[in-house]
């Protein structure tokens, strides 16, 4: 008989036979609709499994869901998340039937994921948890036997290993971090272009106070940095409306730091360069942004490191970028700390500000943004435009 949607307690179930297969399981949903899909598509595979037979017809998503309900590990097969994206190796194969997966889709998956990655990277993240999905599926019948061929370690004395450069290691274009700020959510945004325009570090940024803003003469006055020494930096103009903005902050008085995160809380000060670890609070954004855009080559570091090369490109002499930067440390450079000096302000303004950062519309008011989520969040979603 065809599959009958019954409810127990508030869940949904799905339960019938069909060409002899019976079924009787949770449509784990209370929403009749989603059930009543779940159910169409359960009853459809069973269709297919009866006159195609399972290893035509099954996918390499069902797989791993399979494979996780086994116990198996989720590590490196890849995730779902509630925005419907897929990352890993179920977004590459999700809903690609079995049997049409072969060693050379393999091969280039592996590649794409991991482009930089040892030979035995690619081996422990990408082919071992494939092939543990594989030959699960192979137990259920649902594929064939196959004997996978694994990334080769080099040979010899002569080969030359290109070690995985880390997000937050070198710079990147303004126009591709464009991209990845468009990403974010406005809180977390905001400090990121802070990094990308000042050059600050983010353990400084993090820390900055109220007072250490002159908006009037585009200048920041650090007295908490990575050396101990106090610096000034110019303010680039493309700042301006941000810093105006979160100096009306009403709880300055109590905590006068400037960043926070969507919740308003202050952002840590463990910071790191590595991909993927510390991050001073920002981890979860810059991850999130990550999944959201494809780009993952940018850190909190980044921004010091592309304002850096900016002002190489921009033509900056050596010696004002190094105050920018906080790398000069003569006596007449701590002097002039607290001095807006006009050479360095017309240096920042050097580096480029690409239209898509320009536009982004918590640009306009960025404290009245800063606890709104980034597109992609479910119901938090509410980065989208406000009708005039």
């Amino acid at each position: 008989m065809p599959l009958k949607l019954y409810k127990r307690g508030k869940v949904w179930w799905i339960s019938g036979s069909v060409h002899g297969q019976a079924v009787r399981e949770s449509a784990r949903t209370e929403q009749k609709e989603v059930a009543e899909a779940i159910r169409i598509k359960k009853e459809a595979e069973l269709v297919s499994d009866a006159v195609f037979g399972p290893k035509a017809t099954r996918t390499f998503a069902q797989a791993v869901d399979s494979y996780w309900k086994a116990g198996g590990d989720k590590r490196y097969t890849g995730s779902m998340y509630d925005d419907g994206t897929k990352d890993g190796l179920l977004g590459h194969f999700y809903d690609t039937p079995l049997k049409d997966i072969k060693q050379d889709d393999l091969d280039e998956v592996a590649r794409t994921i991991y482009p930089t990655a040892l030979p035995e990277t690619r081996n422990r993240q990408c082919y071992t948890p494939f092939i543990a999905v594989w030959n699960h599926a192979v137990r259920n019948g649902w594929a064939e036997m196959r004997l996978w061929s694994r990334p080769k370690k080099p040979k010899g004395t002569n080969v030359v290993r290109l070690a995985k450069r880390r997000a937050g290691t070198f710079p990147v274009d303004y126009e591709h971090a464009a991209k990845f700020i468009a990403a974010m959510s406005p809180g977390p945004a905001t400090l990121m272009t802070a990094l990308f325009y000042t050059g600050m570090r983010p353990i400084e940024i993090f820390a900055l106070d109220a007072a250490e803003v002159n908006v009037a003469g585009r200048w920041i006055t650090l007295t908490k940095t990575k050396t101990g020494e106090p610096r000034g930096i110019p303010m680039h103009e493309f700042l301006v409306p941000i810093f105006e903005s979160l100096l009306k902050r009403n709880s300055l008085a109590e905590d006068p730091r400037l960043f926070r995160t969507p919740q308003g809380e202050p952002y840590g000060t463990i910071v790191t360069d590595e991909e993927g670890k510390g991050g001073g609070g920002l981890k979860t954004a810059i991850n999130g942004a990550r999944r959201r855009s494809g780009i993952k080559d940018i850190a909190p570091y980044t921004g010091r490191h592309s304002c850096s090369t900016g002002l190489v490109v921009a033509g900056v002499h050596p010696h004002i970028k190094d105050q920018i930067l906080g790398h000069a440390a003569d006596d007449m450079s701590r002097h002039y700390t607290n001095v807006p000096q006009a050479p360095l302000i017309e240096a920042i303004n050097k580096l480029p500000v690409p239209e898509l950062w320009r536009s982004l519309p918590w640009m306009d008011n960025p404290l009245e943004w800063s606890g709104r989520f980034a597109e992609g969040m479910g119901k938090r979603n509410d980065l989208e435009r406000q009708k005039a």
